[in-house]
């Protein structure tokens, strides 16, 4: 056997490195023979099992094998797992064995199903093996509802005519802006640009409409009906062969909706109790050996913690800790509900400190928090978690935590055991039977009407209730659903989780409640209301929500899977259903799910829902398995360009090398070419790819667009930037242009494409015809440290692009977009704002990138922070907005009137903003970790205050940006003394 690679370069990235496209491969026989011969990298699998096929005939019993096509490879892959290459059109380096050793085995029988699982475990990162080897049942049980939404989907379409699947698969659902106005601008008349291609099917409606919306001219692609019946046909035949040859056993029946009889005794028992606890393999980071171990518990439904928290005996063993204590909770177990989760921090205790114990807040100085790990108190079908069980912990622990406990935190145990703190914990049998959560009955609340409870619903959802306003709301509970139903997150705030009676009334109150609209729903999927009740009803109020209007929202929608249990299934079946109804949304719903399968708490939920929808639109397979293919190969070569960062000319010029060579394979030029676009499905990329190095290595790649016309587009690909937030803030950015156009005020919005694609790699849109403020600045002054503080750079700039009316409208564009990014950048605390972080298109379009800090994360050095005002308003801008005229008043007084009307629209829309950032918190972004994060956005939109106070705050803010746009200059100053080039 060959040993390890150790090169720091990638076997299977470095072809010709060495002016050799061979790779030594050692094939293991079923019949024991051994054999090692080069093959080429870029080899489908079986093209090699033909090369080993003619080989193994010169060896000793060959004629035992039997027949070639009865056989399949197997390897160990780059994650330490076998995988069985049952799809043999993938080429040897896509696949990247951890080893070049292939083991060659009989293959099993229902070859055409194993095909599909093997493409589908490649797709999503997952082998299915891994799927089917999991014991837990409720994960079973999750997996088959998913797999039975994905058969009845496939059902459906053979039912369907060619019309009808079109349709269906290429959604042309209209927005709600109008486009009256539009077409006014292009004088009544639309030009239309049409290429005679059958490769793509467009939405067109859609499609034409977001063209005109952004001000530019459709391209279509005619296609003939011939075309897509036969694209329907290959569909329909696909789909036929899976349902025919289907072998998988049925869905495990739901868990019934009646309950058994034991419910009844669930009232007898007075309190949850944990009668013994053993905790093992503690890692200890910087205790001393006078530490003693203790393990908090505390029950919470959300973030409320329903009554105080259980600490066990104090235990100073090394390996084994073990407290006999019982653990007993101050809370009914018939008041537990349904949704109760138990959360553990296992602390040290320093002898030293001890003594403290009676000093007021003082232990978080006194304990050193290490593991903490939750669970369910009900299992998936809704019994009371009885006898032992082990739970693995995790080792990271937030800061700032009520109680020390993490009640946002999964509920999935850490997978990786072997290193990992083990809690033993141990329910109590309280009955013979199974106690099981019971069903509800109905009651009814007051009905008499306070004029205060107005003023209480209008609050935002970051303000605290007080315990008599909470009162207050459930007694007025159906006074709140006839007046205020939109209130609906307030209620839930103000039940009493611990009481049996108030679920039960809220339960029947859910089931007149009149429905929301979708964007109110929203809030009720924040983690503060996870009952499955609640839940369930916002899914229902979701269902109205459009095409484009899911796709807005799709990314906080994602993030609340995380904390979705599996039995709680209603959002999963939502998403796995419109994604299979939309190939838009199941574009990005599968990119949002794949980019975070390296997370261990997510992996196993997220594969599962990725392998419903692959099983459901068999067809969309292979286009994504080309994406998957074309960034993996993109990140080999990032690899490559990484390295190049030695600073020996020689090893640059060889790298640089490799790198050329890696890039003119067979391989590379084949997944890389005729490519949809990860970033826009409607774009398809064709033709040869320039990539051009960079300070931070990213790739630049400049693709033909093949339903332009030749038209380029340009993508940067970033291996090693966690691009979430940016995804994160651009979505909010495209958010506010929509609901700055739904009331009539368009500022020009440049919002372009970004999309996480895997651990810290992504792919970011690059915006044509436009360069950076620090780039035009410099190309206008022979000395950088002047560059800054010319004023005229950036008019004369647009002057160079372009003249007579088409200037006055550059100028109109940028006065326009400088307005909503003011807006937008003072709203969203956004930093970090350098002058080559702020670009201008040719056409005058302002638009700011690079959000790496945001919610006034401001950067600072030597504890002074560098940003010194509201957002970035400097005097060269003002200049471009004046044309050019110093008394020019009349121009300035409409700039300032836009960011004012624009900073009104957003805040009747406050809520929404703080319900968007407040479903994106058990993300990890660095900048979003707790609630006071948020409370950010609630001040700089004057959430509380009066529509004059708001404003007149915001002026404030205005002038002070303005006044101090000095020190934005001394600061692009050193910035570009620091980045000459």
């Amino acid at each position: 056997m060959p040993p390890a690679k150790t090169d720091q370069l990638d076997l299977w990235a470095e072809s010709g490195l060495n002016g050799d496209d061979q790779v030594m491969v050692d094939f293991l026989l079923p019949t024991g023979i051994y054999i090692q011969m080069e093959v080429p990298r870029e080899s489908t699998i079986q093209h090699i099992k033909l090369l080993l096929w003619k080989e193994a005939q010169t060896y000793p019993l060959f004629s035992l094998l039997g027949e070639m096509e009865g056989h399949m490879f197997e390897c160990v892959n780059q994650a330490a797992v076998h995988e069985e290459l049952e799809d043999e059109t993938r080429r040897l380096c896509d696949v990247r064995p951890f080893l070049p050793v292939l083991k060659l085995i009989t293959r099993n029988c229902g070859r055409a199903e194993r095909i599909l699982d093997s493409k589908i475990g490649v797709l999503i990162g997952k082998g299915l093996h891994e799927l089917d080897a999991l014991q837990d049942q409720q994960v079973k049980d999750f997996r088959s509802k998913m797999k039975r939404i994905s058969e009845e989907k496939m059902q459906r379409m053979q039912l369907m005519s060619w019309g009808e699947w079109l349709r269906s698969c290429y959604s042309t659902q209209l927005g709600t802006g109008s486009l009256e106005n539009l077409i006014d601008k292009h004088e009544g008349v639309i030009k239309i640009t049409m290429h005679y291609d059958q490769s793509q099917v467009c939405s067109v409606i859609l499609y034409i409409r977001d063209c005109l919306l952004a001000n530019e001219s459709p391209h279509l692609t005619l296609v003939h009906c011939d075309v897509v019946k036969t694209m329907f046909e290959k569909e329909i035949s696909t789909i036929g062969s899976v349902l025919a040859r289907k072998t998988s056993n049925p869905p495990l029946p739901l868990p019934p909706k009646k309950r058994p009889p034991t419910v009844s005794t669930l009232s007898v028992f007075p309190a949850l109790q944990l009668i013994k606890g053993v905790l093992s393999f503690v890692h200890l980071a910087a205790t001393n050996s006078n530490a003693k171990i203790q393990v908090r518990a505390g029950l919470f439904h959300g973030t409320e913690l329903l009554c105080k928290p259980a600490v066990s005996s104090e235990s100073s063993s090394r390996s084994e800790h073990v407290w006999n204590k019982t653990l007993e909770f101050d809370i009914a177990v018939c008041d537990l509900p349904r949704m109760a989760r138990l959360c553990f921090a296992i602390y040290a205790v320093m002898d030293k400190v001890k003594k403290q114990r009676s000093t007021k807040n003082t232990h978080l100085n006194k304990y050193q928090t290490i593991p903490w790990v939750n669970t369910m108190v009900f299992d998936y079908r809704g019994q009371l978690k009885t006898g032992d069980i082990i739970l693995h912990c995790w080792s990271s622990f937030p800061d700032e935590l009520e109680e020390m406990l993490n009640p946002i935190g999964t509920i999935q145990t850490n997978p990786y055991t072997e290193n990992a703190t083990e809690l033993h914990i141990s329910f109590p049998e309280y009955s013979t039977q199974p106690v099981v959560f019971p069903a509800f009955d109905k009651g009814r609340g007051g009905k008499k009407f306070y004029i205060e409870l107005k003023e209480i619903m209008e609050r935002d959802p970051l303000s605290q209730l007080c315990e008599n306003e909470k009162d207050l709301i459930w007694t007025l509970r159906y006074d709140c659903r006839e007046n205020f139903p939109q209130s609906l997150p307030k209620l839930l705030l103000s039940v009493k989780w611990s009481k049996h009676e108030d679920m039960a009334q809220l339960q029947a109150l859910l089931q007149i409640w009149p429905k929301l609209s979708p964007r109110d729903a929203l809030e009720l999927l924040d983690f503060n209301y996870p009952d499955q009740y609640v839940r369930e009803f916002a899914v229902i109020c979701l269902r109205d929500m459009s095409d484009d209007e899911l796709l807005q929202y799709l990314l906080q929608l994602v993030q609340v899977l995380r904390y979705e249990p599996y039995y709680d299934c209603a959002l999963s079946r939502f998403l796995l259903e419109r994604a299979q109804s939309s190939r838009k949304i199941g574009h990005f719903l599968f990119w949002y799910l794949r980019s975070e399968m390296y997370m261990p708490a997510v992996s196993v939920h997220f594969a599962l829902i990725l392998e419903a929808y692959c099983r459901g639109c068999i067809p969309h397979i292979e286009v994504l398995k080309k994406q998957v293919e074309a960034l993996n190969k993109l990140k080999a070569v990032s690899e490559l360009i990484k390295l190049g960062t030695i600073k020996t000319k020689t090893k640059q010029a060889h790298l640089k090398e490799a790198m050329m060579t890696c890039l003119r394979q067979t391989g590379f030029i084949e997944t890389l070419s005729d490519l949809q676009s990860p970033l826009n499905p409607n774009i398809l990329l064709a033709g040869r790819c320039k990539y051009m190095d960079s300070k931070m290595k990213p790739l630049w790649i400049v693709y033909n667009n093949k339903l332009l016309g030749g038209d380029t587009v340009s993508i940067i690909f970033k291996n090693g930037d966690d691009l979430r937030q940016d995804m994160l803030t651009l979505q909010i950015l495209r958010l506010m242009d929509l609901l700055w156009k739904e009331a009539n005020l368009d500022l020009r919005i440049v919002p372009y494409g970004c999309l996480a694609t895997g651990d810290h790699s992504g792919l970011i849109e690059v915006v044509s015809s436009a360069d950076t403020i620090a780039n035009i600045q410099k190309t206008s002054s022979n000395m950088a440290a002047a560059a800054a503080f010319n004023k005229d750079a950036l008019l004369n700039w647009l002057k160079d692009k372009n003249s007579g009316d088409a200037l006055d409208k550059a100028i109109e564009e940028f006065t326009l977009s400088c307005a909503g990014y003011c807006v937008a950048t003072y709203v969203l605390g956004i930093g970090d704002r350098h002058s080559d972080n702020i670009m201008v298109r040719s056409t005058g379009q302002l638009f700011h990138i690079d959000f790496g800090h945001i919610l006034g994360n401001f950067k600072s050095k030597f504890g002074i922070k560098r940003e010194r005002v509201p957002f970035i308003l400097t005097h060269d801008f003002i200049h471009v907005i004046q044309q050019g005229k110093t008394g020019n008043t009349e121009k300035f007084g409409n700039f300032r009137q836009y960011c004012e009307e624009a900073y009104l629209i957003l805040r009747k829309n406050g809520n929404l903003f703080i319900t968007l950032f407040a479903l994106m918190l058990t993300a990890g972004l660095p900048e979003l970790t707790s609630v006071k994060d948020i409370q950010y956005l609630k001040d700089s939109l004057a959430l509380g205050k009066t529509d004059e106070e708001a404003l007149k705050q915001f002026r404030q803010k205005f002038d002070e940006a303005l006044r101090e746009s000095w020190t934005t200059k001394v600061n692009w100053m050193a910035h570009i003394v620091a980045h000459p080039s």
